[in-house]
């Protein structure tokens, strides 16, 4: 059994009407910057969506918002002196298996609101009930509602231990975990962890790369010379990487101040504009709301620069994952390579791919992405 004692408070999302008036008063006065020479996504957030999604954001309903957000079970502990804020759904089917969600850059807990219900009870959904879920759905140090961000040094490394211990708190002694882009690291780092009872990880991205030994790309299939190509489109419109990872706390003062800055830096929920993206735009409302009204620009941006510090410092060979590994790939997200994927994870035992659906997948196609964590972890019985 485990021995973790957390000290665990209830939390609603509360924003006062004076908060939503700022916003408002702030989108009123939205000044846009001088247009592209050609108004597309080429070379950053275009001011024509930037228009529409200004005069959407007027019109959103946030206390209709705030209502779907407190219709799940909120709550705060204190991991390693840090405030964590989390969702936490039981699910009523005896036996159920304890998941952990990991969201995205730059979302929040929020991604996973449209899941929650089809992981509790699958039986509702067309699944079945021994594949139920009790759903933990932290917010990772200095994004969401895990706010203020109060020490340096949160890597994906301590943030996966935190989540062990969250759910070691919480009672649960076995438990796997999915995650996506941000979450995906940090569940691939529970992988390496490989603590006392982790059943494994299901991923929609392995951020696995060529080493330059030549023999690798002997063994590539056609598909993954396209996934290729894909993945250096996605690192060339990568900006904010950069940013974050050297000068998070400039670019943070922009953010934090500007809505319309907030929104134009959120440009990864469009796919980077490649106009592949399937998020409604009311999603991408509520998760820069959320983003706007917990101020977590800082402390989300800083999460990479505390990264590439790490990194920067590291001059080991390069640790494998062992632990049971599920991935989801999906047409137009980031195209994992299995032969690196592989040779960086020795036990991949699920390889599923999708042709509908982005780097969102949670966001965009729920459904889809439920049925396939399901499937994992039902494989693994």
């Amino acid at each position: 059994m485990n021995n973790t004692h957390l000290t665990f408070r209830p939390f609603s999302v509360s924003v006062s009407s004076a908060e939503v008036a700022d916003l408002q008063d702030r989108l009123a006065r939205t000044r846009l910057p001088q247009p592209s020479p050609v108004d597309d996504w080429d070379v950053g957030t275009p001011n024509s969506y930037l228009r529409e999604a200004v005069d959407a954001w007027r019109a959103f309903d946030w206390a209709a918002a705030e209502s779907k957000i407190n219709a799940v079970p909120h709550f705060t502990t204190e991991i390693d002196g840090q405030n964590i804020h989390f969702i936490h759904v039981r699910s009523s089917h005896e036996g159920a298996t304890p998941l952990l969600l990991a969201h995205t850059y730059p979302g929040s807990s929020i991604d996973y609101l449209e899941m929650i219900d089809q992981l509790v009870d699958p039986a509702a959904h067309g699944g079945r009930a021994e594949d139920a879920f009790d759903v933990v759905i932290p917010d990772a140090p200095g994004y969401g509602y895990s706010q203020p961000l109060a020490s340096a040094g949160w890597t994906t490394a301590r943030v996966a231990a935190a989540y062990d211990q969250l759910m070691r708190g919480l009672g649960y002694d076995s438990y796997g975990i999915h995650g996506s882009d941000n979450g995906a690291m940090v569940a691939r780092e529970l992988g390496l962890l490989n603590p006392e009872g982790f059943l494994g990880l299901h991923v929609l991205q392995l951020f696995s790369f060529p080493s330059g030994d030549p023999s690798e790309f002997e063994k590539l299939e056609p598909a993954d010379y396209a996934g290729l190509e894909h993945m250096q489109w996605f690192q060339s419109v990568g900006g904010y990487n950069a940013m974050n990872s050297s000068r998070p706390q400039t670019i943070a003062a922009g953010l934090s101040d500007s809505p319309l800055g907030l929104l134009a830096y959120s440009e990864l929920f469009n796919n980077f504009g490649n106009g592949t993206s399937l998020v409604p735009l009311e999603k991408i409302l509520l998760e820069v709301s959320v983003n706007w009204f917990a101020n977590a620009a800082s402390g989300m941006s800083r999460s990479y620069l505390e990264n590439a510090r790490a990194d920067a410092g590291e001059d080991a060979e390069p640790q494998i994952n062992a632990a049971p590994t599920g991935v989801a790939v999906f047409k137009d997200d980031f195209q994992t390579i299995r032969v690196f994927a592989e040779r960086d994870n020795s036990n991949i035992v699920h390889w599923s791919r999708f042709d509908e659906g982005g780097h969102f997948a949670s966001l965009e196609r729920p459904d889809v992405l439920a049925g396939d964590v399901r499937a994992f972890f039902a494989g693994l019985r």
